[in-house]
């Protein structure tokens, strides 16, 4: 198929870099923002072809990542922003968890930056830690600047480069590609993109606060563990006790819906990352 005015590659065998979809020195010009630009025109049958074909090849590189790899996703807020409390606790999160699995995110900013930084940072020191969310807080979101907010990430990503995944979309690329990923499957279909965000997750999903999208995902995940086997349901741990029963009361929905099934025991509500980070033991417990 000619693909020639896409600008992706969509036989592609590899997953992307954050280096390859930042290609240019401003955002407006990279390969990230020129495939979201071709992502929100109507698509024409070359381009859904073209797409179809790109997303294919994204999951033949993907399943190749995952080869020996035990993955535990984290989801969460893309308005969380650098210098908040919840958003180092994220980035800790991803550091707890990154120590003994590969974590998966949705790719995006706020909670999911934050826990692919940590991930990325799992083998370094607390300190390095520390001074990564030092070097990002003056940088505190992507608005109103996404060269910025990409250029600080820049300068941290080089403290740490333990594998991480984020599955992102071209679909919300209003939100752009945190660079602390070192493996980002990026997808065109949303739907198809949430799905395998999901299924990856072999060793479970931890639910940070986050807003309908977050629902989703926890619905999505609730409804794939309903229907499982014992023996092929993942933990589902939702972090913040009053966020999950007061702000956003899904807890309470969960636990009726889990209630008698083979999830009730693997559904769990924790008011710390600690206490999440403690649900997940090492590759060969989980």
């Amino acid at each position: 198929m000619d693909t020639t005015g896409v600008p992706v590659d969509c036989y592609r065998s590899t997953l992307y870099t954050a280096d390859e979809l930042y290609d240019a020195p401003a955002h407006a010009d990279s390969l990230d923002q020129r495939t979201h630009t071709l992502a929100l025109r109507p698509p024409s049958p070359r381009d859904s072809l073209a797409q179809a074909l790109h997303d294919h090849a994204i999951d033949e590189a993907l399943t190749g990542w995952l080869t020996g790899r035990s993955l535990v996703g984290v989801m969460g807020g893309h308005a969380l922003v650098r210098n908040q409390p919840g958003y180092a606790e994220a980035a800790r999160l991803g550091a707890l968890l990154g120590r003994r699995h590969a974590v998966a995110t949705g790719g995006g900013p706020g909670a999911m930056e934050a826990a692919n930084l940590g991930a990325r940072l799992a083998h370094q020191s607390p300190d390095t830690l520390a001074e990564a969310l030092q070097r990002l807080a003056g940088v505190p979101s992507y608005h109103p600047s996404i060269d910025a907010w990409v250029a600080a990430a820049r300068d941290v990503a080089t403290l740490g480069d333990s594998p991480s995944l984020g599955i992102p979309t071209w679909f919300y690329g209003h939100e752009p590609t945190n660079l602390f990923a070192t493996a980002i499957a990026k997808y065109f279909r949303n739907a198809l993109r949430e799905a395998i965000l999901l299924q990856v997750c072999d060793a479970g999903i931890v639910f940070l606060p986050g807003a309908a999208g977050t629902v989703q995902e926890v619905f999505q995940d609730a409804c794939e563990n309903y229907y499982a086997a014992e023996a092929s349901v993942a933990p589902m741990v939702l972090v913040d006790r009053t966020h999950w029963t007061s702000t956003v009361p899904v807890w309470p929905l969960l636990r009726s819906l889990a209630a008698g099934r083979p999830m009730e025991h693997h559904v769990h509500l924790v008011d710390t990352v600690d206490e999440a980070a403690s649900l997940f033991g090492s590759r060969h417990d989980s």
